[in-house]
């Protein structure tokens, strides 16, 4: 009996690291595909060739191609929030730390063009995309508002401005830059001009002084 069991568990053992690769497998392949393609020109069917998994593997994981989608945004929102850490913590010059964040987001929309523009592009017609996007958005919004009312510098220069609002309206700005930095429109298809721009729009607000700051290896 005891051997029985022990087959059984080395069973199911196995088969775990098979369904994992199987989910990465479709994450993966939907987000090559979108490197390519709209999301919008995107189907199920395409997903499931590119990743090699049958129609009954991919509905296991996935309800539709929007919940890969969202898998995808929420993992790439994840590393935005990493990206912002330096400013977020308040242990940094925050002008430096500003910059090494905006730095740090053109880097992570450049390596995940394809599915941020996806999000972009999608969640004003799909009620779940918009729901999705509006709540990552919030999760920068919320981390922007704590990091300003600890602040007492930037605190005395918004005066009675709503902390809140001017999160908001910060990072729906830096959304939209990325955007177009990603799609190729000029100016913002220069990643110093758009690191320039945004570092000057938060520090202008928050600290009432422009930082450009040194041109880093990794923007030339």
């Amino acid at each position: 009996m005891s051997s029985k069991r022990t087959a059984r568990s080395a069973r199911r053992s196995g088969a775990a690291p098979a369904s994992a690769e199987l989910r990465e497998r479709i994450l993966s392949a939907t987000r090559e595909l979108l490197r390519e393609r709209r999301f919008d020109a995107l189907s199920v069917a395409d997903i499931l060739t590119a990743a090699e998994v049958s129609r009954a593997s991919f509905y296991f994981y996935f309800p539709s191609k929007q919940a890969v989608l969202g898998e995808l945004v929420r993992e790439a929102v994840a590393q935005g929030q990493q990206a912002a850490e330096p400013w977020i913590d308040g242990r940094h010059d925050p002008a430096a730390a500003l910059r090494a964040g905006v730095s740090d987001g053109a880097r992570l929309w450049r390596a995940n063009a394809g599915v941020l523009m996806a999000i972009v592009e999608s969640w004003g017609s799909d009620e779940g995309l918009r729901a999705l996007w509006l709540e990552q958005m919030d999760l920068f919004t919320e981390a922007a508002a704590a990091r300003i009312r600890s602040d007492p510098d930037a605190l005395r220069r918004l005066g009675d401005m709503d902390v809140r609002a001017v999160a908001a309206s910060l990072t729906w700005l830096g959304e939209r830059l990325y955007y177009l930095a990603a799609a190729g429109v000029p100016p913002f298809d220069d990643e110093k001009a758009l690191i320039d721009v945004l570092t000057n729009a938060w520090t202008s607000m928050l600290y009432s002084h422009a930082v450009t700051g040194p041109r880093s290896p990794s923007e030339r």
